[in-house]
């Protein structure tokens, strides 16, 4: 038979271990009411108040108690409130500004921190991330022209209080800045140089322009790079101006290529004239050393024809005629008979022979020596039997 069937007898075999009713042992689970009205009694005796009795005068005290115990709630609620919002923590790439009561108390380094709850109000700054703001605009350069320049600017946060308290809007006074900057520096150049190699010097020069305003400003902002991305005329002006850019590069092409011919030219002109010199060295020594040893010759030929003048001059005059006469092809014969001198013209009759054999011989072959000597002889042999009948 089930255990909760109807019937006047007591069923035993209840799974709660309670019987039919709630006397006897009481093993099962405790009553929800019961157990929250227990602990709102606990509470209420621990804050000094009375627990609640069952029956008869307990409902007013229970009433008491209970209301004690919300507060008590409330107050622990309100305490774990209190001590979760007073510890905080900042990341290494942050930085903490604290105001308190509305005034800048100090600047927290990374970790776990701790604040007065509603009285100090924290403040988390990124330091480490750079960030990147652009402008772009059209502007007149000194020589009177419009440009339009875009450029990029890369910055971070240099300092956390001054960045929090002294900027209300930092990204739009970085904004107003970078315009002031850059205005000013292109005001300052000319169309040429911004749009050709002075775009280098130019985002130099916006940079360090753009720095000393932020810092008269105290926004806390650190410039890390300045990028001219792009400078260029006005569209109805475009197409000129790269006429003129392209007549700059073929001008730039030109002084390229005679910078290299110069290159060229140059070191072989100047070696050409260095071994000129070498040269002119080299002829004034041979010269200077040829006169020092003829001097030196005639000094020792003086001293010679000072001892004996007489053997001196016939020595010097008969080296003169060998000296002359070895480089001719005459031969003159003294003949006995007669005073006068015979002249034989070898050269003549050594041509006449070799025409008369051109045919027969080669150019490069010597005229036969028997055959000269026979008509030298016979030429000889002719002169004097001439010579001795003019005596008779």
């Amino acid at each position: 038979m089930a255990w909760n069937e109807p019937g006047g007898n007591r069923n035993d075999n209840d799974p709660w271990g309670t019987g039919g009713g709630r006397g006897g042992n009481d093993q099962g689970p405790p009553d929800l009411d019961e157990a929250l009205k227990k602990g709102l009694d606990k509470l209420n005796r621990m804050l000094g108040g009375k627990g609640g009795r069952s029956g008869g005068s307990g409902g007013s005290s229970s009433g008491g108690g209970g209301f004690g115990a919300i507060l008590a709630l409330i107050a622990i609620i309100g305490l774990g409130y209190v001590v979760f919002q007073s510890f905080y923590t900042v990341d290494e790439q942050e930085r903490a500004v604290v105001l308190r009561f509305g005034e800048f108390s100090r600047t927290e380094e990374p970790g776990l921190r701790f604040k007065v709850p509603l009285i100090d109000d924290v403040t988390k700054v990124r330091v480490t991330n750079v960030r990147t703001a652009e402008s772009s605009g059209q502007m007149l350069t000194q020589d009177e022209n419009l440009v339009t320049v875009d450029l990029q600017v890369q910055y971070r946060v240099g300092d956390a209080k001054a960045y929090v308290l002294n900027i209300r809007d930092s990204n739009q006074a970085l904004a107003f800045a970078t315009d002031s900057a850059l205005r000013h520096e292109v005001g300052s150049s000319t169309l040429d140089g911004v749009l050709t190699e002075g775009r280098a010097e130019l985002a130099v020069r916006v940079e360090q322009r753009l720095q000393s305003f932020l810092r008269d400003y105290g926004a806390g902002l650190e410039i890390v790079r300045v990028n001219v991305e792009s400078t260029q005329p006005p569209p109805a002006v475009q197409d000129a101006f790269r006429e003129v850019q392209r007549a700059r590069e073929d001008e730039q092409q030109v002084k390229e290529e005679a910078e290299t011919y110069r290159n060229k030219v140059v070191p072989e002109a100047r070696g050409q004239a260095q071994r000129m010199i070498e040269e002119a060295n080299a002829y004034k020594e041979e010269v200077i050393e040829r006169a020092n040893g003829e001097t030196a010759r005639f000094l020792a030929m003086l001293e010679v024809y000072q001892m004996s003048p007489e053997v001196t001059r016939e020595r010097m005059y008969l080296q003169a005629l060998e000296g002359v006469l070895s480089s001719t092809s005459k031969v003159l014969v003294d003949t006995q008979s007669s005073g006068n001198m015979m002249y034989l013209p070898l050269d003549r009759l050594t041509q006449g022979r070799i025409s008369s054999n051109s045919g027969s011989t080669s150019s490069g072959s010597k005229p036969d020596i028997s055959t000269l000597t026979d008509q030298v002889i016979q030429e000889l042999r002719g002169r004097q039997d001439t010579g001795i009948r003019r005596s008779r």
